[in-house]
């Protein structure tokens, strides 16, 4: 017997053969593309509608001192936000804590992060505690437009939105700088875009900053750079090193959302492939782990003899690049330096290799190189495009060479809570340090701030420290209460 589908095709017929610019099939796999893009943005990011710099928006307060995709999404942020502070109850209790005293009261920030209901999170909890803040996106990809939304509603300066043209990012950062009658005198930063714009654009703030607080290996050594030039006129916080973001955000954050990425992108099954992860700091242990848990067969490249040494021992076969690019099928970059995957190891790559970067900046992989005439560019979903060949070989380059979880999935709530609380404690340090307690240099942060971090975030797992005898304390030369563990860990 014939099954009818008579009412399925009258469904079907309903759908509109045309919407604007977009076909039905365009239409039709909008939902689908959707559904494997980053859940950095649920909403709908049609390729139609004109520039966000270009509408005028303005929030129920009658502000229009922002510029996001859609304003109308914001109740749908404030549920993101709602739902993210569930899973950060140690910013939640910083927040809390510190409210009465507002110690960061005067403090007037300019942040430059990936805008996240995470980070919105600590956006939040900064405005709690007394300060300003006027904030962009350190990636083009990574922004939840319907949080970007919320944050303005709620009178954050906030100009950023998923999709952002290069001279969209530089934009957007100078937006929330070159402000009348507004003058940063802290900064937040994630990559060092934000730092080197006000450095070489506006000297004159740079000069009055009171304190940089900064959490990329990118941004990092940007300062470091300065620094050693004599060109670092205000003190600057390497979060990116501290403990309770090193150990946490960058490997166990990666080793939940690398996975995540991959899958929502290309479907991939991991079981017997072969991946090539460049970089074993933090960052790409995490990746190798959650590789190797899912029976993929993963070398590793490396220029440091430690980290390749610590390579070997947790199994894998450390390589150079060049000597097994002809038959991996996955690539990722996770060093923070440029050129490590160049035009001609693109070139000799087998057909459907996988490429993607989990580290901050997006000159790990020479994308650059991929832009030429011979070259034919396929968008097949949201942040996947295929690059093919003249001889019909494809590339599959994800995020277009930037940071793939925050581009093409989520990542973990509840790590991101430990960074953002190690940020926010900074912050307040370096806002609040009497004068001539930092000098005009990059520094840590004091351990014993780490372990107050570390022990904020205990109590979510029912977890009961251990306290030291007066005798055990003096055996072992240090303080019951703390740091335990020596400024250079």
């Amino acid at each position: 017997q014939q099954i009818q589908f008579a009412d399925d095709m009258q469904e079907f017929s309903k759908f509109p053969t045309k919407t604007g610019r977009r076909s039905l099939s365009r239409s039709i796999s909008q939902s689908s593309t959707d559904s494997y893009s980053s859940a950095a943005s649920y909403t709908d990011s049609s390729d139609d509608e004109v520039s966000p710099r270009e509408k005028q928006q303005t929030n129920s307060k009658g502000s229009s001192n922002f510029c996001v995709k859609n304003i109308k999404q914001a109740e749908f942020g404030r549920r993101e936000i709602e739902i993210a502070e569930q899973d950060m109850s140690a910013l939640i209790s910083l927040r809390k804590r510190a409210q009465g005293e507002k110690p960061l009261a005067g403090a007037k920030i300019v942040g430059c992060t990936h805008i996240t209901a995470q980070t919105a999170v600590l956006i939040e909890t900064l405005c709690a505690l007394g300060a300003q803040c006027r904030w962009s996106a350190c990636n083009i990809y990574s922004t939840q437009n319907e949080v970007a939304a919320a944050l303005a509603e709620a009178g954050v300066a906030v100009f950023a939105w998923k999709g952002e043209s290069e001279d969209d990012f530089w934009w957007c950062i100078d937006r929330c700088v070159n402000v009348d009658g507004w003058q940063a005198n802290m900064i937040l930063d994630d990559g060092g875009d934000l730092t080197h714009w006000v450095y070489k654009k506006y000297p004159n703030v740079f000069k009055k900053i009171r304190g940089i607080v900064e959490e990329s290996v990118t941004g990092v050594h940007r300062l470091y750079q300065l620094s050693k030039a004599g060109k670092l006129c205000v003190p600057a916080m390497n979060v990116n090193d501290s403990v309770t973001k090193q150990k946490f955000d960058n490997l166990y954050c990666c080793r939940e959302s690398i996975l995540d990425g991959l899958k929502r992108t290309t479907d991939v099954m991991f079981g017997g492939k072969q991946v090539v992860v460049c970089g074993y700091g933090e960052v790409g242990k995490g990746c190798c782990a959650a590789l190797k848990a899912l029976g993929a067969i993963v070398y590793v490249t490396e220029i440091d003899p430690i980290c390749a040494l610590q390579a070997c021992m947790d199994g894998f076969r450390v390589v150079k690049l060049s000597e097994v690019i002809r038959q991996v099928d996955v690539v990722i970059t996770c060093t923070g330096n440029k050129n490590v995957v160049t035009r001609e190891h693109l070139d000799r790559m087998k057909n459907s290799c996988i490429v993607c970067n989990m580290g901050h900046s997006n000159t790990e992989i020479d994308v650059t190189s991929l832009r030429t005439p011979e070259l034919t560019w396929e968008r097949v979903r949201s942040q996947v495009d295929h690059v093919i060949w003249p001889d019909g070989k494809r590339v599959v380059l994800l995020a277009e060479g930037r940071l793939l979880n925050l581009s093409c999935s989520t990542v973990p709530t509840f790590v991101l809570s430990i960074t953002a609380t190690t940020q926010a404690l900074a912050l307040i340090e370096l806002y609040n340090a009497p004068e001539g307690r930092y000098k005009q240099d990059v520094y840590l942060l004091p351990k014993k701030m780490d372990e107050y971090v570390a022990s904020l975030h205990l109590p979510s797992f029912d977890a009961h420290l251990t306290e030291l005898t007066d005798d055990q304390a003096k055996y072992l030369g240090l303080n019951k209460n703390g740091p335990f563990k020596p400024n250079y860990y």
